[in-house]
């Protein structure tokens, strides 16, 4: 089987510049010896066993190493869906089948689509090994390289923290969030999101060509600044759940969240009325 790459990406292609005078800077590779560049063709590689003294290595060696380990997907085990945790996984890759290998292929495939498992394997790629998840995509297996243990970080220390204020939240407070998540629940399309921002920028850039600032560095605006400064702006999550839900109500040509609010708040205004009486009853 081969590996084709299954993410491509899509940046705006920026270049470094000396602010002086705005010219390029360019990379250079060079002998640290003489000081002369050195052509890519020109630059092997190289394992430094003592100090100053190294053992060239080519693409022949890294497969002598282990020729079994540099030509085949060895599964391991196999998983549940969601067993991995999001944070482990790294780089999609299209596993495609060799010639005469489809049968295999194939099978493979609707076996991990009927358990619906996740199939772990390793193989070596670039002189290093990777730990891969292997599923079904559509008609394809799709490879997903893995991070390793100990390339994750500690989980921070949060739990006790959501969990207090988790439990203190008022019902109301989840019954929204709850709400919210069903109405804005619908099926994945990943077409609808694009990287307006990227848009953004180009749009800023050809604002700054037609103005003639090519070479005026644009400092930032003090409001901005002290934004920064102060750590940002601190979100009202209760306001962004309200404010949502009255969009997708409006939008769905219906008045349920704002009624749902109006009432809630009928609630709570009779239930400070009925305290108030109580307490007066008590006094009197």
């Amino acid at each position: 089987m081969s590996l084709h790459t299954a993410a491509r990406a899509h940046e705006i292609d920026l270049n470094l510049l000396d602010k002086r005078d705005f010219a390029p800077v360019g990379y250079q590779r060079y002998n640290k010896s003489t000081g002369k560049v050195v052509e890519w063709n020109d630059v092997v590689k190289g394992y430094e066993y003592e100090k100053g003294e190294y053992v060239v290595l080519t693409d022949e060696d890294f497969r002598r190493a282990n020729v079994e380990a540099s030509r085949t997907i060895d599964i391991q085990t196999f998983v549940d869906r969601d067993a991995i945790a999001p944070y482990y996984f790294d780089t999609p890759y299209f596993l495609v089948p060799d010639k005469n290998g489809e049968r295999v292929y194939a099978l493979l495939r609707e076996a991990l689509e009927q358990s619906k498992k996740l199939a772990v394997a390793t193989f070596v790629l670039r002189s290093r090994q990777h730990v891969a998840a292997l599923m079904p995509v559509d008609k394809v297996i799709v490879l997903n390289t893995l991070r390793y243990q100990e390339e994750i970080q500690p989980h921070p220390d949060v739990v006790a923290a959501a969990a207090k204020k988790a439990a203190g939240a008022s019902g109301r407070e989840l019954d929204m969030a709850l709400k919210l998540v069903d109405e804005m629940t619908e099926k994945w399309q990943p077409q609808a999101f694009t990287d307006t921002y990227r848009d953004d920028l180009m749009k800023r850039i050809e604002q700054k060509v037609k103005a003639g600032q090519t070479h005026t560095l644009t400092e930032p605006e003090a409001e901005a600044g002290e934004k920064r400064a102060t750590g940002g702006k601190v979100v009202d999550l209760m306001s962004l759940l309200q404010r949502s839900l009255d969009q997708k109500g409006g939008a769905r040509g219906d008045g349920a969240a704002a009624s749902a609010t109006r009432g809630s708040k009928r609630k709570h205004s009779a239930a400070r009325r009925r305290t108030a009486n109580t307490r007066s009853a008590r006094r009197a």
